[in-house]
């Protein structure tokens, strides 16, 4: 990380420790620092950590001495991303919300407000690395495999991380947490946040039928068999494995099934059982726009393909089309490739950004 010379960062603190780290590295290194506490969403309840949260990075602030200012963007949050989610879901796709955060929030209102605050550069925990392409930024996978967030980050526009510091991308995560320890910090054993972050921690089926009607309908085979009844195609997802509710069925073995399909046509949810999932892998998928990281390249080139976070690298061949939208076609089938959900292009360490997955082919 560059020395900071004075320069003023501001860093959105979530009062976990990657945050609270990120903000010392950069005081550490020079850097005239403030802090930036972001509230997204405005439904306060038992599953919320919201207020526990600004606490937390209150109390990072007051020992690291810097101001902590507060802004909330539940508006925004729910205009650009939330409605995206329920429509995306209502459609029987997948979406990512992070992703949508990232590119809306995050980078988007969440740094324009940071460079109204007089900030040169806006800092996060995120794991991941930023450098200069010829005068152009670049995003990098962080040195931390299994805590790299780029896949996260590739629908950002390129400009933006030209005003963006990742302190964390050279660490590992137990390093983050013994500077946390070192420095005193009361956040520094605390659990890292999962799941969506409006929802929190409770039951997502619970969430959705807020929402979304339930829209019954048959659980099948391949072969037709009826096996069940869904509570709605929205309320599943491709590759899923608990929530069901099958049970043992008479003549199959007793091996756990997965849904396959959703044929909204007919509102039935088709599930597989075990082996069966190896013939249902998708040899290519077309997605909607790329979201460019880099120059594009060439019409067709070999790229590693993400269709999830902490996915390994997929091999395949990316075909660019007209549109500036793209077929990817793999090496080996991938199973659960879902609509909705983000392919994320890699060559090497650098991310070369990412699209949605508009269908499976």
């Amino acid at each position: 990380m560059m020395a900071g010379k004075g320069q003023r960062v501001i860093v959105g603190m979530s009062g976990g420790v990657d945050s609270a780290v990120a903000a010392l590295l950069l005081i550490e290194a020079g850097w005239q620092v403030g802090g930036l506490y972001m509230s997204n969403w405005e439904d306060q309840d038992s599953y919320c950590s919201d207020a526990q949260d600004y606490q937390d990075a209150r109390a990072v602030a007051r020992e690291l001495g810097i101001v902590l200012h507060r802004v909330s963007f539940a508006d925004e949050y729910r205009r650009l991303v939330f409605e995206e989610f329920l429509q995306e879901y209502r459609r029987g796709r997948t979406p990512n919300p992070d992703v949508l955060c990232n590119r809306e929030i995050k980078f988007g209102a969440c740094l324009r407000y940071t460079q109204r605050l007089g900030a040169d550069w806006f800092a996060t925990g995120h794991y991941a690395r930023c450098a200069d392409d010829h005068g152009a930024p670049s995003l990098l996978r962080a040195s931390d495999a299994a805590k790299d967030q780029s896949y996260f980050l590739c629908g950002v526009e390129r400009s933006r991380f030209a005003h963006v510091l990742f302190p964390l991308g050279e660490l590992h995560k137990s390093q983050v947490r013994e500077h946390a320890l070192r420095a005193g910090f009361p956040v520094h054993d605390k659990p890292d946040s999962t799941g969506i972050c409006f929802i929190g921690e409770r039951p997502f089926a619970e969430f959705l039928r807020r929402y979304i009607p339930e829209t019954p309908g048959p659980i099948e085979t391949l072969d037709g068999r009826v096996l069940g009844r869904h509570r709605g195609l929205p309320f599943y997802t491709l590759g899923q494995r608990g929530g069901l509710e099958i049970g043992g069925v008479r003549g199959s073995a007793g091996e756990p099934w997965y849904v396959a399909r959703k044929d909204t046509l007919r509102n039935a949810l088709l599930v597989v059982q075990g082996m069966e999932r190896a013939g249902l892998g998708s040899e290519a998928l077309r997605t909607g726009a790329i979201n460019w990281l880099c120059e594009p390249p060439v019409t067709e080139f070999a790229a590693g393909v993400k269709l999830r976070y902490r996915q390994p690298d997929q091999p395949a061949r990316i075909e660019l089309r007209p549109d500036n939208t793209a077929l990817v076609h793999f090496q080996s089938p991938q199973w659960a490739a879902t609509p909705g959900q983000t392919a994320a292009l890699y060559l090497g360490e650098r991310c070369l950004g990412g699209g949605v997955i508009e269908e499976t082919l």
